[in-house]
């Protein structure tokens, strides 16, 4: 049980809440209107503009959040989701934060749900740790 609740339901979480806002991001870009588009401030919305404004980038971050889902969901290489989701998690964290404080519970949630992820797949992320090799010497 404590695995659940450690575990599969903040992989689950975290991968429907991206997998939905990936979605909601491919629609956009195909049809010009969103599937869902909670409330957000003018500073958020002048962010958001700019971001889909640039023509790659919203692109780019909706396929990013769509293989970090699928990952977690799949629960195939979900180290490597929640690596890619990571810096995404800390946008929306901080967009949140500056921009659109009635985000800040879901922000605070997404924030949760990575630290209990990132302890429980912390031996996967180890190696980004470890001391470089000397010149010369084997690894």
């Amino acid at each position: 049980m404590k695995l659940f609740w450690l575990l599969t339901l903040p992989r689950v979480f975290l991968g429907a809440v991206f997998l939905l806002g990936a979605a909601d991001g491919f629609a956009f870009v195909a049809t010009g209107a969103h599937l869902i588009h909670p409330p957000t401030s003018q500073a958020g919305l002048r962010l958001e503009d700019a971001l889909k404004a640039t023509g790659f980038f919203w692109p780019l971050m909706k396929t990013v959040e769509l293989i970090g889902a699928a990952c977690l969901l799949t629960n195939r290489a979900p180290a490597f989701g929640l690596a890619l989701l990571a810096p995404v998690i800390a946008v929306v964290a901080l967009f949140h934060v500056f921009l659109n404080p009635q985000g800040i519970p879901l922000a605070a949630l997404l924030v949760v749900c990575a630290a209990l992820l990132l302890r429980a797949y912390r031996a996967r992320y180890e190696g980004l740790f470890d001391s470089p090799p000397v010149l010369g010497q084997q690894a």
